[in-house]
């Protein structure tokens, strides 16, 4: 989808821009820039955040309500989905920016820095949202799975199970 958006919009620059139609009477920037101004309405980097009224910030908590919960990676849909849906009303322009900023997180870099398996960079780790899903996620490990089913920080885990080697190699429990 976004590909043919972007050869949309550069075929309609290439159109409107062409030096052989110089008598058109529309100039052709006024044409383009409504034309791009859409498609860079969808950015997250671009979204306003508008708390004046009551309608504005409803539009706003549905839209990162559903930006967390249908993310395409099941484990941070459930687990993003619910942290926010429970403390998105809560919060203030901050909080709401810094929410932003984990919702912008490629989807596999996220999920090693909130599991650990990967030190999160200095600028997601003091984001206040981040640090708030980390400790939950690692107080939920902590309570439900123990240490030695974990893979150690910076490898990958791994499932627990080997199904082709059923002997005296095979993992005692988890990521041995």
């Amino acid at each position: 989808m976004a590909i043919t958006r972007r050869s949309l919009v550069s075929s309609f620059a290439r159109i409107l821009l062409n030096p052989t139609n110089q008598t058109s009477p529309i100039p052709s920037n006024s044409l383009i820039r409504p034309l791009l101004g859409s498609f860079s309405r969808l950015c997250s980097s671009n979204l306003g955040i508008d708390l004046s009224d009551e309608e504005a910030k409803r539009r706003l908590v549905n839209r990162l309500l559903y930006r967390s919960k249908q993310r395409g990676y099941l484990e941070l849909d459930l687990i993003l989905g619910k942290w926010v849906e429970d403390h998105i009303h809560s919060m203030d322009e901050t909080g709401i920016k810094a929410l932003v900023h984990v919702l912008d997180v490629e989807n596999p870099d996220l999920w090693k820095w909130l599991t650990g398996q990967e030190p999160a960079p200095d600028g997601i780790r003091t984001n206040p949202v981040f640090t708030s899903v980390h400790t939950k996620i690692m107080n939920n490990l902590d309570k439900h799975a123990a240490p030695e089913t974990r893979a150690t920080t910076g490898q990958s885990w791994v499932r627990g199970w080997d199904d082709f080697k059923r002997g005296r190699d095979s993992p005692i429990a988890g990521n041995q």
